[in-house]
């Protein structure tokens, strides 16, 4: 199983519930980051609402409330209801931010990857790759979102059997994350993950076990054992090694 990188973020209202909107904000993080979808689910909708309520529907808070409902959605494939939810995100963010902005560029990154998920791969690459140019303009070439929009367009590549393509994108989201965030981050692991993913499908077995290795470490020790992105791992280093059992056998 490959991974993505999306964005989820901590909306805040004012008015006074400002402390506890952002601790919600915060318990929604949280939650997703241990795989607990349902119950980040009630809490980001209540966050919804009350931004709604505090704010107006056109808020740049609101579409990232709107956003990180959506993300929720995504995780759990409930496409239909994240997509309605990801296009008015990003139309409150173009409107009220501008088309160049880094909260659009995170908008069109989260549409894009629900695109690809279901598999609209020609719906999914302008906007992964209108995410990217924004990204690289209004925050660096080495800023970690620069490196989401290039390891989510490297998996759209990856999954059109864009090798060539995909390989030179992983490998500079993966600098960036070692860099920016440190060589045990979760995000380095996702693109180790990827990237081995991606030596797995050329048949590079010994290119990509290392990275499997690695990401394993690191997810175990960040994230913990029963993570579903350790489990993810731990099922693609299982299959990896059964694809270099069957290639032993025939070279016989």
């Amino acid at each position: 199983m490959v991974a993505v990188v999306v964005s989820i973020n901590v909306a805040c209202v004012v008015d006074g519930s400002t402390a506890r909107a952002e601790t919600r904000g915060e318990q929604i993080v949280r939650l997703y980051g241990e795989g607990k979808y349902a119950a980040a689910t009630e809490l980001a909708k209540a966050e919804l609402d009350d931004n709604i309520k505090a704010l107006g529907p056109d808020h740049p808070d609101t579409a990232t409330s709107l956003n990180n409902l959506a993300l929720l959605y995504d995780s759990q494939s409930k496409y239909d209801l994240a997509e309605p939810l990801y296009k008015r995100a990003l139309a409150i963010n173009e409107k009220a931010l501008g088309p160049d902005h880094s909260e659009t560029a995170t908008s069109l990154n989260n549409l894009a990857e629900l695109y690809r998920a279901q598999g609209k791969y020609d719906e999914a690459e302008p906007l992964h790759e209108r995410a990217l140019a924004i990204c690289e303009k209004a925050l660096g070439p080495d800023h970690p979102d620069t490196a989401t929009s290039l390891n989510n367009l490297a998996q759209l590549y990856r999954a059109q059997g864009k090798y060539d393509e995909a390989e030179p994108l992983y490998e500079r989201a993966l600098a960036i994350y070692e860099k920016a965030l440190g060589p045990d981050h979760p995000k380095t692991a996702t693109t180790l993950n990827n990237l081995a993913f991606l030596y797995q499908a050329q048949e590079k077995y010994d290119e990509a076990e290392p990275l499997y290795e690695r990401a394993l470490a690191i997810r175990e020790k960040a994230l913990g054992p029963e993570h579903p992105d350790t489990a993810a791992t731990l099922n693609n280093l299982a299959r990896l090694r059964e694809d270099q059992s069957k290639a032993a056998a025939s070279a016989k």
